[in-house]
C-alpha cells in the first residue's frame, strides 16, 4: 500500500537558459514499487526522510539506504532502487536539468560518483521540495521560473544537510581558514593534516566544492576586502596581513578575481559604508551592529 502525488511539466528552451529547470516533483510514502533498472536523460534528487531500502548502480553493488538520505540519479547512469517491502519509506523527489547542472557538479553540489548520500536532517530539503510542489499548482503563471529558482534552493539545502558537515563546518576547512594567511603551500597544508595533496584536494572539493587553492584564496580576498573597507591601512600592509609579501602581485590578483583594483574597491566602499573609517578590526565572532531608534 502506498500513496503518491506528482506533477511533471516541460519548460521551454527560453526557461532552460535560466540555468536550471524543474521537470517534475513528487511526494510518496509507503511500500513503493521498485524503480528500474532504468536510465534517465536528466537529474533526479530523491530525498528519503523515513524508512530504509537499497540502491544498485551500474556496478551491480547493492548499497543500503537508511533515512535520512539522498539518492542522486544522474543522466546516463543505470540505476535500480527500492524501499524495504516490510516497512516502506517516505520519499520526495525533484526531476531537474539545465546547463547549470554542470557547474553544480563541478562545485560538488551534485555528486554522480556518490549516488547515496547520508543526510543529517531531511527537514531543509523537504521544505525546499514543498515550495516546488506548491509552485507546481495548476494555473500558476510563474510555474517555470518559480520552480527553477526553487531547484537552486534545493541544491543548497541538500549541500547543507549532508551528514559529513556540521554547524561548525568541516574540521579540515576550519583549519585551512585558520592558517589561510600563513605562507604555506597546499602541500604544506596537507602535511599538517597528515594527508597527501591529492587527499586534501578530494576532502576540500567534497566539502567546499572547490580546490584548496581556491578555498584559501577566497578566505584571503574576503579578509582583504574587510581591511580595505574598514581601515586606512596602505594596500601593501593589507597584502602582508593576508599573506602576500609582494603588494604588486596582490594587487594584480585582487583585480583579476574581484574585478576592480584594491584602491578602487576602497573608494567604492567609502561611498557606501556609513559611519566613516575605523582603525579597529571587528571580532568576527562579535560583528558590529547598527543601532536604531524609534521616532
Amino acid at each position: 500500500m502506498y500513496h503518491t502525488w506528482m506533477r511533471y511539466f516541460t519548460p521551454s528552451p527560453v526557461h532552460h537558459r535560466l540555468g536550471l529547470v524543474c521537470l517534475g516533483v513528487g511526494l510518496q510514502h509507503g511500500t513503493l514499487p521498485t524503480v528500474g533498472p532504468r536510465t534517465l536523460d536528466h537529474h533526479v534528487a530523491v530525498v528519503v526522510s523515513a524508512g530504509s531500502g537499497w540502491y544498485r548502480g551500474p556496478d551491480g553493488r547493492r548499497t543500503t539506504v537508511t533515512a535520512p538520505a539522498l539518492i542522486w540519479l544522474t543522466p546516463g547512469i543505470p540505476h535500480h532502487y527500492s524501499a524495504d517491502p516490510g516497512t516502506g519509506w517516505d520519499e520526495s523527489f525533484v526531476d531537474f536539468g539545465g546547463p547549470a547542472t554542470a557547474t553544480y557538479t563541478e562545485l560538488g553540489y551534485i555528486e554522480p560518483d556518490r549516488p547515496v548520500v547520508p543526510l543529517s536532517d531531511a527537514a531543509g530539503p523537504r521544505a525546499a521540495i514543498g515550495r516546488i510542489a506548491r509552485a507546481a499548482r495548476r494555473g500558476n503563471p510563474l510555474l517555470e521560473v518559480e520552480t527553477g529558482a526553487a531547484v537552486h534552493e534545493l541544491l543548497v539545502a541538500l549541500r547543507r544537510a549532508r551528514a559529513d558537515t556540521n554547524a561548525d563546518g568541516d574540521p579540515v576547512l576550519s583549519a585551512l581558514a585558520r592558517d589561510a594567511f600563513q605562507p604555506l603551500s597546499v602541500a604544506e597544508h596537507a602535511a599538517r593534516h597528515g594527508m597527501t595533496p591529492a587527499e586534501l584536494r578530494t576532502a576540500v572539493r567534497r566539502t567546499a566544492g572547490c580546490s584548496p587553492k581556491d578555498y584559501l584564496l577566497s578566505i584571503r580576498l574576503g579578509r582583504a576586502k574587510e581591511l580595505l573597507a574598514a581601515t586606512e591601512l596602505p594596500v601593501a600592509a593589507v597584502a602582508r596581513r593576508v599573506g602576500y609579501d609582494d603588494p604588486a602581485y596582490f594587487s594584480r590578483l585582487f583585480t583579476r578575481r574581484v574585478g576592480t583594483a584594491p584602491i578602487r574597491f576602497r573608494e567604492q566602499q567609502a561611498r557606501t559604508v556609513p559611519g566613516g573609517w575605523s582603525n579597529r578590526i571587528p571580532d568576527p565572532e562579535h560583528p558590529p551592529t547598527i543601532a536604531t531608534r524609534s521616532v
